[in-house]
């Protein structure tokens, strides 16, 4: 039994609802049609070097649709593959779902928490589309709701964050985790493993930062260069920049960037799938997320590891 109070080597997310609501938590995605100020030509047209957002939409999220119409459709196709889910999140994934006016947010999610499914919210954002009255008003919603807010943060680099147009520095986005944690809001994070000049040695180093951090949830996602983005246009200039894992190499990767991680923080995931459509470039194929989380749990026992041994250890000297 690990400190987070389950046998798995790692604080998991499911484990996590389990502990905070008794049960499995499903997320269902949604688009509700927002815009982005890297994409709007508030900071840039151009967007991050990286994105392209259809690559990890799903099919049935069209800013078209009512938000209650895509939850509905949502739980539908998680109810044929995840029987055991019986209470959802409203996970509003694409682009920047902080950016737009206070009465335009409040719409969109009080029509999401109306569900009777619905038990929360996740609202992925950058860490410059927050203010202190939005978070304010996510703070009156989390008082009978969760609701978290994901940052995208990417790299705690700020050479790598101008380097892929992200157009904030690392500096922002400890302001709006912080902002975020301060009104007792669920905070996550997502980061990048594999953008141009970072090394093995720099993303472990830069779970230190991470620690520091209030956050309640990470996620982990290797790098994949998209077709149609400014990062495959660099490939294709200067392919020897870049450089990718082996899966064995990359689980390895994972279990010493675990090994650094805070025990408290739950690891939501630490790779991410897209249709072979997208990819621009070969990675690993089609391996489900579900292989991938069985095959790290299986070198964290091989190794006899866990998350925050290290963490641990420094801690107490």
């Amino acid at each position: 039994m690990y400190l987070w109070g389950d046998d798995r080597p790692y604080n998991s997310y499911a484990g996590y609802f389990r502990r905070l609501m008794g049960e499995r938590v499903q997320k269902v995605a949604v688009n509700a049609g927002f815009s982005c100020p890297n994409h709007d030509g508030t900071l840039s047209t151009g967007g991050c070097t990286f994105c392209n957002n259809a690559a990890f939409t799903p099919s049935y999220c069209q800013p078209s649709k009512s938000i209650t119409q895509q939850i509905e459709e949502g739980i539908e196709f998680h109810t044929r593959r995840y029987r055991r889910a019986t209470r959802y999140l409203a996970y509003f994934q694409s682009f920047s779902n902080t950016y737009a006016p206070l009465d335009h947010l409040r719409r969109l999610y009080d029509e999401a928490l109306s569900h009777p499914l619905v038990a929360g919210v996740v609202i992925g954002t950058r860490p410059d589309c927050v203010d202190a009255e939005k978070l304010d008003y996510f703070a009156s919603l989390a008082r009978h709701h969760y609701v978290a807010i994901e940052y995208g943060i990417e790299s705690t680099c700020d050479a790598t964050l101008r380097a892929v147009n992200r157009g904030h520095d690392f500096s922002t986005a400890v302001r709006a985790v912080e902002m975020s944690a301060e009104r007792g809001l669920h905070v996550g994070a997502h980061f990048i493993l594999g953008l141009p000049n970072e090394s093995d040695e720099m993303l472990i180093a830069q779970t230190e930062k991470i620690n520091a951090l209030p956050l309640t949830t990470v996620k982990f996602h290797q790098l994949q260069i998209f077709r149609g983005t400014k990062l495959a246009e660099e490939y294709d200039r200067s392919p020897d920049r870049f450089r990718f894992w082996t899966l064995d190499e990359y689980i390895d990767l994972i279990v010493e960037i675990l090994r650094h991680l805070r025990p408290d923080l739950v690891v939501e995931r630490f790779a991410s799938e897209a249709p072979p459509r997208f990819h621009h470039c070969e990675g690993w194929g089609l391996i489900r997320n579900e292989t991938l989380w069985a095959m790290l749990e299986k070198r964290l026992h091989e190794k006899r590891a866990f998350q925050g041994e290290k963490f641990i250890t420094l801690s107490h000297k």
